[in-house]
């Protein structure tokens, strides 16, 4: 089942909310009316009762009960819907209004006296009708006899017709509330969510000749700033691994172009006439070195491949890195006296790792390290162990500056800082890449500084994977 959006999901959670809201505070509401109803009928029933015991007080003997049966009927007209009863210490009923019907439960009840506070009012249905009543002790004036017993009930049906018509109306309102907030959520979620719709029209129109369009993050809700910042962050790394690949696709061309065309034009020209044998063996070995020079950048090419796509499992063995350094000194010692460049090495560290792959990254750092040293400089190799426990290693040689913008691309495949690309002695352009994707193959870190007349590749081996002395 597909899942809801978001707009349906936040329209639900806030009707839901406001629902429950509107619900308590209805509720609420009907208590509050019922309960101002039964206060305003308990302050009409003690006040009944008052003017029943005031009544009562003025008897000073038993015939005087017959003149306050008297007072009370006279008292009493025009109090609709008032019932009164009073009950003497024998629980013989002394007066009674016409039509007044109690509950037993009320009229055997033992009342309160004044000092006891309000009596506990009683409910009741009879003939339709709802009432509710209350039984308080009144005293009389004949000296030594105990308190009658004073009911009083008020007929409440015009309270009960009230607020069933009032919850009709309240609950009719509740329900249009919440069916109004359910529209202005949904709204109001349609709106919120409008940058959300704006970022995936922006993606829809994205295409590799448009990736430079752009989010402004100050044109959406704080709470969707990180959102569009990750989303440009993403378009301007798309941006520059498509560049990078355009111009690696070019330059890839233009690499392979050159050996291809070396091999066609010589061939050509051998074939153009007939020719001796040590001529045609001559042709063989130039058309020998184009091929080895293709097998090589084709390899190169193959364990970048590898790389990019985690292909590279590294053999686990301690190298020393010391040891390696000089080896490599080794071999490049008549091409560095050739370029009259000298080798020094300062301290020593091993790390745990493959040992050739480990060496064809320093033997690529030193290659393009004498290449570019001018004449009597000296190239530094330095082994070091950080306070952190990392293991560090550092190639510099002297020479000229590389511009700040060509250090970030020093390790893209076939990067030249000289764009002729004329010096076929350079190389193809891969040394740096490779030695980038071993260093990484190791957990390690590797980047380029340049300034002040020279230039230091730094190496950095995490101390959890390597072991220096």
């Amino acid at each position: 089942m597909r899942p809801k959006s978001i707009t349906f999901r936040l329209t639900v959670f806030f009707s839901t909310a406001s629902t429950a809201v509107l619900l308590v505070i209805g509720t609420l509401i009907v208590t509050l009316v019922e309960a101002h109803f039964e206060e305003i009928d308990l302050t009409d029933l003690n006040g009944k009762v008052e003017l029943v015991r005031h009544a009562l007080v003025k008897a000073q003997t038993s015939s005087d009960l017959d003149i306050v049966s008297q007072r009370l009927s006279d008292a009493l007209v025009g109090h609709h819907g008032l019932s009164v009863a009073v009950l003497g210490p024998d629980r013989k009923m002394l007066f009674t209004s016409p039509h007044a019907e109690f509950p037993d439960a009320l009229l055997q009840s033992t009342p309160r006296t004044a000092s006891s506070g309000s009596a506990q009012p009683v409910l009741w249905e009879r003939n339709g009708h709802i009432f509710r009543g209350i039984a308080a002790a009144a005293h009389t004036g004949i000296a030594g006899e105990p308190p009658a017993t004073v009911v009083v009930a008020l007929n409440i049906e015009h309270h009960r017709l009230f607020m069933q018509a009032f919850q009709q109306k309240l609950w009719l309102a509740i329900a249009a509330s919440i069916a109004l907030t359910a529209l202005l959520g949904w709204i109001a979620a349609r709106r919120g969510l409008a940058p959300v719709r704006e970022l995936a029209d922006l993606t829809q129109g994205i295409s590799a000749d448009r990736l430079g369009e752009r989010l402004p993050p100050e044109s959406v809700p704080t709470e969707l700033v990180d959102l569009a910042t990750a989303f440009n962050a993403m378009l301007a790394r798309l941006e520059s691994s498509f560049r990078r690949l355009s111009d690696f696709s070019s330059d890839l061309a233009h690499e392979l172009r050159t050996p291809i065309s070396n091999l066609m034009t010589e061939t050509q020209v051998a074939l153009s006439k007939a020719r001796s044998a040590d001529q045609y063996r001559e042709v063989l070995y130039s058309n020998l070195e184009e091929c080895e020079r293709l097998a090589r950048m084709i390899a190169d090419m193959l364990f970048l491949a590898k790389a990019d796509n985690g292909l590279i499992v590294p053999s686990s063995e301690q190298v020393d890195l010391a040891a390696e350094a000089r080896e490599l000194f080794g071999f490049y010692e008549a091409y560095a006296e050739e370029q009259g460049v000298s080798l020094a090495l300062a301290g020593a560290g091993s790390v745990r790792g493959d040992r050739l792959m480990l060496r064809r990254a320093l033997s690529n750092l030193l290659s393009n390290a004498i290449r570019h040293t001018p004449r009597d400089g000296s190239v530094q190799v330095r082994i070091e162990k950080s306070g952190s426990g990392d293991t560090r290693m550092s190639v510099e040689n002297p020479g000229a500056d590389v511009e700040p913008e060509h250090l970030p691309r020093l390790f893209d495949r076939f990067y030249r800082v000289d764009p002729s690309r004329q010096k076929a002695s350079e190389g193809a352009g891969l040394g740096l890449a490779i030695t980038k994707s071993i260093v990484e193959a190791h957990r390690g870190t590797i980047q380029a500084h340049s300034a002040n007349g020279s230039t230091r590749f730094d190496i950095a081996f995490s101390g959890a994977d390597v072991r220096a002395t």
